[in-house]
Formats: C-alpha cells, structure tokens, sequence
C-alpha cells in the first residue's frame, strides 16, 4: 500500500489516507484504489484541498456511490465527524463503460444506482482491524469492477498510454509532442482525451505540472520558486504564479507560507 499525497495540497491535515494498487487484472482498468478515514472531534471539521488527478472518479460512501468526473480547478471537502470513502481512480479505458461522454461531468458528479458495489465495500469497511478492512474492501469494489466494465478496447489501451505520458513525462509539454511519441495525430489525442477523459490534452498536462509544481513548493523548502517554474517548464516565475492563482485561487508563496 502506498502513501503517495501527490495533488493533496495539505497532506498533514489528512487524519488516514492511503493509495492502494490496482490488482493485476485490472490494471488497464485503474490506476490505483483510495480510502481516506477520519473522525474529527465534536463541532470541528477539517477541509481537505485537492488538485485531482486528469481523471474520472468512482467512490463509495457509506450512504451513496457516485461517478465524479475530471475537475479543471481546486476542489476541496469539509471532514466532520467519523467517516470513510473507498474510490477507484479510473484509467481511461474504463470510462465509455460508466458514462458516454465524461466531459458532462467536469468540474461535478453523479449518484451511480450501484447496490451490488454499495453493500460489499460497506460490509468490509466495519472490520475493526484496518488492514483487513481495506483489503476487503478493495477486493470486493475490484470484483464489482471486473464484472461491470468492459475490457481495454485497442483505443482504450491508447488512451491510457496517452494519461501515461502526459502524467508521467515531464518533458511532454505540448499535444504535438505528446502525439510525436505516440506516433499518432494531435487531432486523434484529442478525440481520445474528450471520449477518454473528458479533458482536452493540454488540460492534462496543466494539470499535471500544477500538481508537480505544488509537491515542490511544498516538500523542496530550499528551491526557489524562480528555480521550481524553470524546471517543470513554466516560462518564468511570473507564469506560474499566474497558474497558482488561476487555478487554485492563491499564489505559490502564499502556498508556501501557509504551510
């Protein structure tokens, strides 16, 4: 299981947060399984900010399941009293399986009429030892998952080269070079990115350096945000400040100080 915080942009107020790996069958299908846990204290509550990943969600809640779709801004939930979630985060060839056109769903969410998903991964979050509880959880949403989601189609597998790439490459910075790599047109990327996502491409690379940009400013104290801007190919301090306070409503150095 892995800790990674990549996109919490306050990793420390997190009471539980983990990031489990997708079982090997269905690793074309997601990227990994989330499950936050909290109880917050009587009349407090704790706000979690997150710069989500270029992705659909699939998450069960102890009252509901719902299908969240990629976000284009800084989102953030209020945590009050004791509860949990357990989320897939989708590859993109999982997506023309729950919805048709995952660009309605940007920046929002739809309640999923899933009870077969619902009660098993419900069941599981009341084991009292935490790791059996997660372990079960996962393996009964990765059963429901098996059975409700098609295969990797050839142009789903493409897709999800595709999010590779952008997430993963860092010096991919435009959609002609991340069609260069793949030997494909931009035009072809973006039909994937919209049926896929729900994103255009370039979108998803923003969204990736924000998220990088954010993890420095954060963990690298010692580099300077001139320094951070270079290296994750901003065109100099100014444009990423502009980035930070565009999408996430505060700057990098007001970022840092609040930390």
């Amino acid at each position: 299981m892995s800790t990674d915080s990549r996109g919490i942009l306050y990793p420390a107020r997190l009471p539980s947060f983990r990031r489990v790996p997708a079982p090997a069958h269905l690793e074309d299908l997601v990227r990994w399984f989330w499950i936050p846990e909290w109880d917050i204290a009587a009349g407090r509550s704790s706000r979690q900010y997150v710069v989500a990943y270029p992705a659909c969600n699939l998450v069960v809640e102890p009252e509901r399941v719902t299908l969240s779709g990629p976000t284009t801004r800084l989102s953030y939930r209020d945590l009050t009293g004791r509860g949990w979630a357990v989320g897939a985060l989708l590859r993109p060839a999982a997506v023309p399986s729950l919805i048709d056109a995952p660009a309605e769903l940007r920046d929002s969410e739809r309640l999923l009429d899933a009870p077969e998903l619902h009660r098993p991964v419900v069941a599981a979050m009341r084991i009292a030892e935490r790791d059996a509880r997660h372990h079960e959880a996962v393996d009964a949403f990765a059963g429901w998952l098996a059975k409700r989601v098609r295969p990797a189609s050839g142009e789903g597998l493409l897709a999800n080269a595709m999010a590779d790439l952008m997430d993963g490459d860092p010096d991919v910075r435009t959609l002609p070079d991340a069609a260069t790599r793949l030997h494909v047109s931009p035009r072809t990327l973006q039909r994937l990115a919209i049926r896929h996502i729900g994103l255009a491409p370039v979108e998803m690379i923003r969204r990736r350096r924000l998220q990088e940009a954010a993890e420095r400013v954060r963990l690298d104290a010692d580099a300077s945000l001139a320094q951070i801007a270079t290296e994750l190919g901003y065109a100099d301090h100014a444009h990423l400040t502009r980035e930070f306070r565009d999408r996430l409503g505060f700057t990098p150095s007001a970022y840092r100080r609040g930390l």
